[in-house]
């Protein structure tokens, strides 16, 4: 949003009449879809400034470096957590089936969906400017983007699922992790008590300062299911290499 603001402004600055412009601009009232960027395209346009080719040319590139930006405009937690992010990899996976007793007799709301016998727990989250005060789509981040962001995965249970699928937003692209609950729990940026008395619970940040620290549990859309059953297998393993340790013990 910022480079098409400068892409527009640098325009308006060489027009003969930039200074008149500029003061109408600061005055402005934007009430939707009639704001700040609709008013400068059009006046480019009229002043013969920018053509309807250009225009084109500046929204088709604008949208491909923008397509997730209106997930940043779901306001409610709920609505992007667990609405949202649960449709969307549905989609992704669509061999992912929902909970019930019938498939689990101990289901009780712990975790989201439920795959070859794998409790599943989804998790997700947007970057945006951790600096920012503004709305969440104007704050909101490209992955290419030096700002600093850090995106809070919360409420975090790894006793009540098997593995968990944390997908984080940008602009311009969507990216996908698959964590075995037991690779979680031991995770150091894994922090309990976020709660005072949900024992079992804790949050993780992801950052722009550890965010490479978990490439090896990265994936592609396409990948999901596998990495999926991969981490139940690793955390079966896990449990089976920490019982023996016990017994051992």
């Amino acid at each position: 949003m910022d480079n098409l603001r400068k892409k527009l402004e640098s325009l308006i600055a060489e027009l003969d009449e930039h200074e008149e412009i500029a003061e109408q601009m600061r005055q402005l009232e934007s009430v939707f879809p009639f704001n700040a960027f609709e008013y400068m395209i059009a006046t480019l346009i009229g002043k013969g400034k920018l053509s309807l080719a250009d225009y084109y040319e500046l929204r088709k590139n604008y949208i491909e470096n923008n397509r997730y930006l209106g997930i940043f405009e779901i306001s409610a937690p709920r609505g992007f957590g667990e609405k949202w992010a649960q449709n969307y990899l549905h989609e992704l996976v669509p061999q992912l089936k929902k909970p019930s007793k019938k498939l689990d007799p101990n289901y009780s709301g712990q975790y989201d969906f439920f795959l070859e016998n794998i409790k599943i727990e989804v998790k997700a989250s947007r970057a945006v400017d951790f600096n920012s005060k503004e709305p969440l789509y104007v704050k909101a981040l490209s992955s290419n983007s030096p700002l600093p962001f850090n995106m809070n995965f919360q409420q975090i249970k790894p006793g009540c699922c098997d593995v968990f699928v944390w997908i984080a937003v940008w602009r311009d692209v969507i990216r996908y992790w698959v964590l075995s609950s037991k690779e979680v729990e031991m995770n150091p940026y894994y922090s309990t008590g976020q709660h005072r008395g949900n024992v079992g619970e804790g949050q993780l940040h992801l950052n722009h300062e550890n965010i490479d620290e978990f490439s090896i549990y990265e994936c592609h859309a396409e990948e999901l299911y596998e990495k999926i059953l991969a981490a139940k297998e690793r955390n079966d393993n896990s449990l089976i290499l920490g019982a023996q340790k016990a017994v051992i013990g």
